[in-house]
């Protein structure tokens, strides 16, 4: 469902009954309660709608981005920005000072940048959002990334790792010791791969924290999380983790030198390290920790794996069909006469139920290096690139590219797909 035009349409009158289907909540002083405001108020109207209409089309991204005489709004679905309709300015100013105030943002403030987070309820269900806004030319830009709880009840098994890499990456999360990372650029899942692989953990016996920026998903119980703030920065939180007792520490980002020298203490002296890093692939992420000041030996000594990910969007279920690759993406993903032969490629035609687009859903394409002693071995020596690469591929490594290639030979997704997403890999 998009949003109409704003500027023939009163959004007081389009929301009938959203007080029982859409709440926003307070929280104050551990309480939380119902936000307030008049509910035929045009402001409270149109940030109910924005917020519903997302929700029931599985946006995870909403964009307010400010013109000069308008305020355009956008939904990312399936990765891709969808444009959903424009505010007027007159009434733009109180859906951004409504949505500011639920996100404990000062509304008087317009010169800095600020962050914070949107608690709501949508049919019963409790969400969240992550809020960001900044200021821009035109006004106030602000991006609200919405956080589902059931997301992070994913099962590891259903993100879409090959049955090898699955069967290696549940080895690795299941040693008592040690540093994993994931590895990808923003919006890429690592943090729902990260999730997914701490709920096969038994937090009854383990004692497991967090130390996040921000706290996405919050856990039931068994699991204590904390907040990065100016005054608890990642490395502080990550020391007094260690007089704590823990079995496993998740955190958010190997943001600088400090956070991986303590990480990779932690590995070597008996702890479950997980955490993310931004590389393109998972050979680079070594040469990205001894970037960042780690010791080559102390490197080898620690890591468990690296998984490197990316998101592709799925061939819609409904109105995929048979489709031949064009010469172009033969000739830039290398498919073999025999993989054409043999392959079941297929692409959306566009349908209701997709938006035109082909696409519904997104799927993760992998590629992943254990930490055997071979491959420890060489990372301990500080080899070349090549040589790194040659000691993974002596363990079965396959790249994106090529899981990508598989899951469009099988029709999963289109070539174009994984183009979009690896094509530094492919070129």
């Amino acid at each position: 469902m998009m949003l109409p035009t704003a500027m023939n349409t009163d959004y007081a009158q389009t929301n009938f009954g959203a007080a029982k289907r859409f709440r926003l909540i307070i929280r104050e002083g551990g309480q939380t309660r119902e936000m307030g405001g008049d509910d035929v108020s045009i402001a409270v109207g149109i940030v109910d709608n924005i917020f519903m209409n997302a929700l029931e089309t599985n946006t995870s991204d909403i964009h307010l981005q400010p013109e000069r005489d308008q305020l355009r709004i956008r939904y990312r679905q399936d990765g891709i920005l969808h444009s959903a309709g424009e505010l007027p300015l007159e009434q733009a100013q109180n859906v951004l000072a409504r949505l500011k105030l639920a996100a404990g943002m000062r509304i008087d403030e317009q010169r800095e940048p600020q962050d914070g987070r949107i608690d709501m309820e949508y049919m019963g269900r409790r969400l969240s959002c992550r809020a960001s806004c900044l200021p821009s030319m035109n006004g106030e830009k602000m991006v609200m990334r919405i956080l589902d709880p059931a997301a992070m009840k994913v099962d590891l098994g259903k993100l879409g790792m090959p049955e090898d890499i699955l069967v290696k990456w549940e080895r690795a999360i299941s040693a008592p010791y040690g540093l994993i990372l994931v590895t990808g650029p923003t919006g890429s899942g690592k943090s729902s791969t990260l999730y997914a692989s701490l709920n096969t953990l038994d937090a009854r016996v383990r004692n497991i924290v967090t130390v996040e920026d921000p706290i996405e998903y919050e856990y039931e119980k068994n699991i204590a999380q904390v907040q990065v703030s100016e005054r608890m920065p990642f490395p502080r939180v990550m020391r007094s983790f260690l007089r704590q007792d823990p079995d496993v520490m998740l955190v958010g980002e190997m943001r600088d030198p400090e956070s991986l020298k303590i990480g990779i203490q932690a590995g070597l002296t008996g702890h479950l390290v997980m955490s993310t890093l931004h590389t393109n692939n998972a050979v680079e992420t070594i040469g990205r920790m001894f970037d960042m000041g780690a010791e080559p030996y102390l490197v080898g000594g620690v890591l468990l794996g690296s998984l490197a990910q990316r998101l592709v969007r799925l061939n819609c279920a409904k109105c995929r069909q048979p489709y031949k690759p064009t010469a172009e993406e033969i000739e830039l993903l290398k498919f073999t006469p025999g993989e054409l032969e043999t392959g079941k490629f297929m692409k959306g035609a566009g349908c209701p139920e997709c938006k035109q687009t082909g696409y519904r859903g997104r799927i993760g394409i992998f590629e992943l290096i254990l930490g055997t002693p071979e491959f420890r071995a060489a990372v301990a020596r500080n080899v070349t690139f090549a040589e790194l690469n040659e000691a993974a591929q002596q363990q079965g490594y396959r790249t994106m590219l090529e899981d990508g290639k598989a899951k469009a030979a099988a029709g999963w997704t289109t070539p174009a797909e994984v183009m979009r997403a690896v094509m530094t890999a492919a070129l």
